[in-house]
């Protein structure tokens, strides 16, 4: 109570200060924070520290909605005393919309789990277009408003007023006046009153000419904005055109460089020829914790073992010949994003289980990776539902190396973590075990729809 008071006995401005200070460090943390989160190829390297960093944009993100309620009954005034300056109404009116829009959609990712994933799909959108014009635009600002920058224009300011203008110089001169006026139409007398006014008159043109419509800040702020568009700009447009490709370029362009060298390439059933879903419209983001691997079909095997009556193991060629099926489901990431209506060709994990004669002890599913680092599990219960599956295609055609081929686990109706990719290796085991993921902080309920845990 005391620490209220003492706020709110402080002048209006060293609140303000205070305010627009604290929103300053936030922002800078939460971007530091969130680029450290978006970056796909660290995923590893961080390992359970990322879930800490998570938290920690989070709470900062929780700060930042604080200092909005903090500087809410503010604004009114705030507004009032800056009617005059239209420049900094418009830099206040799209501060807000930023972080309004940032701590809305932040909030309903923060909340994901408890939120319907289209609505969650929107948000990181929404989240991370705001993160490319607002990150740059803040970088932007703090520059232009820079101690260093502002003190040069000072010196600018100070340079114009020493400075008369040339026409000045011309009017404390009548004798530059009239010679300058006269001169086109008579020759000059070689006086030495004409003498001086002559050189004055040149000066007065020098003078004109050294006052550039550009200061040296003006030059300073365009300078630092093309910097930052030069910079910024192709990243942004990849990332734009990637949020926006309907068309499925993207997977094509996946297709195209595939590291995979599996022969024969799987024929796709009729109802995965036909591309019954929409997935080849969307946007997968690739997230590793090791470097993609390559495969071929020359080495390339597949597993079942542990706890069952009959452990088999398959070349390319005899995978391709076990019976296959065609699904179409949803793709969900933990991360916020989904792809709706992918079309799956595959063997289902029912299947394969049904087949080795999974033993009374067996009560959990282990899944191996190809990259001989990422490992999951599921229930003996959950690994037998209708959804599940072992693909070998994605709508019509081999799964990209990059999305996870040349096989892959998919379990629909749980977060994709638990879709393994590169899968190689089933073995049935007794004692539950926990995930690459899970024992870095994630949750080994990773049901999309929470009732089913």
């Amino acid at each position: 109570m005391e620490s209220k008071r003492g706020w709110l006995k402080q002048s209006f401005g060293k609140r303000l200060n205070a305010i627009h200070s604290w929103n300053a460090w936030i922002l800078l943390l939460l971007t530091v924070t969130g680029i450290v989160l978006s970056i796909g190829a660290i995923r590893g390297d961080l390992g359970s520290f990322r879930v800490t960093i998570k938290q920690l944009h989070i709470y900062l993100g929780v700060a930042s909605i604080l200092l909005i309620a903090l500087y809410a009954p503010m604004i009114r005034k705030h507004w009032h005393q800056i009617r005059a300056r239209r420049n900094q109404r418009a830099n206040l009116v799209f501060v807000l919309a930023l972080l309004i829009g940032w701590a809305g959609s932040g909030v309903i990712l923060w909340q994901f789990r408890n939120l319907p994933p289209a609505l969650n799909n929107s948000a990181l959108f929404v989240h991370d277009l705001l993160t490319w014009v607002g990150v740059p635009y803040a970088v932007y600002h703090a520059i232009s408003r820079s101690r260093w920058l502002k003190r040069q224009q000072r010196l600018d300011q100070a340079a114009a007023t020493a400075r008369p203008p040339a026409s000045a110089q011309a009017v404390q001169n009548p004798a530059a006046a009239s010679a300058i006026a006269a001169a086109p139409n008579q020759a000059p007398v070689a006086t030495d009153e004409d003498a001086t006014a002559r050189r004055t008159a040149a000066q007065a043109v020098i003078a004109a000419l050294k006052e550039s419509p550009i200061t040296r800040a003006s030059f300073l702020r365009i300078a630092a904005g093309l910097l930052l568009v030069i910079a910024i700009g192709p990243a942004f447009y990849r990332w734009i055109k990637g949020a926006f490709d309907t068309g499925g370029s993207t997977t094509a362009e996946y297709i195209a460089t595939d590291g995979n060298r599996m022969l024969p390439p799987p024929a796709p059933l009729p109802d995965s020829a036909a591309v019954v879903g929409g997935g080849a419209q969307g946007n997968f983001r690739i997230y590793t914790v090791t470097e993609i691997p390559a495969f071929s079909s020359d080495t390339w095997k597949f597993a079942i073992s542990g706890l069952v009556d009959h452990p088999s193991a398959w070349n390319w060629e005899e995978f391709l010949k076990l019976k296959r099926t065609v699904q179409v489901s949803d793709f969900h990431c933990v991360t916020g994003w989904s792809v709706y209506k992918c079309t799956w060709e595959g063997i289902p994990l029912k299947q394969l289980l049904a087949a080795a004669g999974v033993q009374a002890k067996g009560k959990y599913v282990k899944f191996y990776s190809g990259d001989k680092v990422y490992t999951d599990a599921l229930s003996l219960s959950q690994a037998n539902g209708d959804d599940i599956m072992v693909a070998v295609l994605m709508d019509g055609r081999p799964i990209p190396q990059k999305l996870g081929g040349p096989v892959r686990l998919i379990v629909p109706q749980m977060y994709a973590y638990k879709s393994v990719k590169w899968l190689q290796g089933i073995e049935l085991i007794e004692k539950e075990h926990m995930g690459y993921w899970e024992v870095r902080g994630y949750d080994n309920d990773a049901w999309v729809d929470r009732s089913k845990a």
